[in-house]
Parts: C-alpha cells; structure tokens; sequence
C-alpha cells in the first residue's frame, strides 16, 4: 500500500468513526415508546377453564423469555407492560436482570388487595434520567393502579433559533384499566383515566412545571368509539395506534378496527407542546391484544 492509499484509508476509517458517532447521538436523541400487555400467567388459560399458566413453569418461562429477547431486540427508550406476575419473585427477577443488565431503570407496581399482577414501567438510562416518582392506586373497582415517571433527557437537545441546549423534562404514565365486563362500568374506566389527568395536573402545579410532553402508555381495555378515547382526543392526546394506522376521528375509520381488537390492546397516547425545545420521537409501540400471539 503506498503513503497516498494509506492515507486515504485512514481519512476513510475516520469518516466513518464519525458517521457512526453521529449516527449514536441521533439514536440517542430519538426516542422510542413499547407498551405490551403481556399476560399473567396466573390468567392465562391451557387447556381448560380450570388450568392456568402459572402451575406450568416451562410454559410461563419460556414465554417470558421470549418476550424479553424481544424487548431487548426493539431497544426501546421506555417500556412499559402490564400483567406482570409480580407475586412471583423467579419471573420478577427474570426482568430485573436482563433488563438491568441491559442499562434500563425497573419500577414496579403491584395492584391493590394482592391481585398477583401489576404494571413494569423500565426506562433507559442512555436516554432517560428519572427526576421522580409516584404511584397512584385508584382503590375502586377491580384494584387498578398507574404509575407516574417524571424524566428527563440524557442528551441536551439544541433549542430552535438558539445555540443554547437543555435536558428535556417529560412525564410518562403507564397504566391497566378496568375491563368492561359491562356497559356500566364505562363510567368507572372513565373516572380512573380523569384521576390520572388530574394527578398530572397536581404534579406539574406542585412541582411549577411547564408545558411538556406527555406519553401515556398502558392497556386501555376500550375502542375509538368508546368514552375513555374521546375523552383523551378532546384533551388534546393523540393515539399512537391511529398514528401508526393513519386513522382519524371519523366513525368511518372507528369502525375499521376489527371486533377482537376493539377491547383488549395496549398503546400509547402523546400530547406534546408547541415548545421552543421538544423532544423527538420515534414512537414504535407493539399494539397486541394481551400478548395473545404465539411466541
């Protein structure tokens, strides 16, 4: 190899070192939401109605394995899942580790009167730094919680028309609603869904926060047609599921959804603020119904 090739080769190699540094910063500044019911294994039927899950470890292992491998495979920035088996410390201790070993801050919530599931909200420390904490139990019908992550951005993000950078704050909710066994507990999920907006509320007036953005993650157990979404949409919330599917408000489009996943599906909603500064987002959610899909 001549001086010329040598040096061209390493002018390349350091183009490259370069590229790839910048193309890290972008990962890193671009943030990425997985919400995923992934159905406790004390709920899960087999066989028969009297069958679980839970009395088969190789079953429940193996799936939760798996859905952990896909976890780590998305690399997302926040995850949060619902259903968890937290009564049982092999499967809790499953996430903690190869999530933990993977840099991502666990926070768990169990639900209320020892149902044996909660919710698991993890958040990666390359993206996120957690500012707070807090746990809201609605303590109604069928023990719900929600949890309250108050974040902030591990890169500085460079403010519009200004050379100077901040830590973007923002807050990330995860939650379970109640299911709708029957119309009349529409009401209920629709009073839990105004707790936790008027729990925001508090928060950020109780902390003298501003305006930002909001990502509300959970497994919101309704349909475009129902009260908890129109609510949501008349806040000013927009739904990843119909960002990802292109979907409006129209009843045209409310009916698209096939029945089965009209109950039963986990996403998230954002609201984000005309800002000088606002976080970017690359919002890739798993829509399932309950982690009912083969692994």
């Amino acid at each position: 190899m001549t001086k010329k090739q040598r040096s061209e080769a390493g002018a390349k190699r350091r183009r490259d070192r370069h590229h790839h540094h910048r193309r890290q910063l972008r990962d890193e500044r671009c943030v990425s939401c997985t919400t995923f019911n992934i159905l406790a294994p004390i709920y899960k039927r087999m066989d028969n109605e009297n069958c679980r899950e839970s009395q088969y470890r190789a079953y429940w292992f193996s799936r939760n394995e798996k859905i952990i491998d896909r976890l780590l495979a998305d690399h997302s920035s926040i995850i949060c899942l619902q259903e968890v088996w937290l009564g049982n410390d092999e499967l809790v201790d499953m996430y903690q580790k190869r999530l933990g070993d993977a840099n991502y801050m666990l926070f768990k919530l169990a639900r209320t009167n020892n149902r044996g599931d909660g919710l698991l909200t993890a958040v990666h420390s390359n993206y996120f730094n957690v500012l707070d904490y807090r746990e809201l139990l609605f303590n109604d019908i069928g023990d719900r919680v929600a949890q309250l992550l108050h974040v902030e951005s591990a890169m500085p993000f460079l403010q519009n028309r200004s050379t100077s950078c901040v830590h973007q704050q923002s807050l990330i909710v995860n939650t379970h609603l109640l299911f709708p066994h029957d119309h009349s507990l529409s009401i209920v999920r629709l009073r839990q869904v105004y707790k936790i907006l008027q729990y925001i509320e508090a928060y950020q007036e109780e902390h003298k926060l501003g305006p930002m953005p909001i990502i509300l993650c959970g497994d919101w157990n309704g349909s475009k047609r129902g009260q908890v979404y129109k609510f949501l949409r008349s806040q000013g919330f927009v739904s990843s599921y119909d960002t990802a599917h292109q979907y409006s408000d129209s009843e045209e489009d409310a009916h698209k959804e096939a029945p089965e996943d009209q109950l039963e599906r986990s996403c998230f909603w954002y609201h984000q603020v005309p800002a000088p500064s606002c976080i970017p987002f690359c919002g890739e959610c798993i829509c399932t119904p309950e982690g009912r899909q083969p692994l």
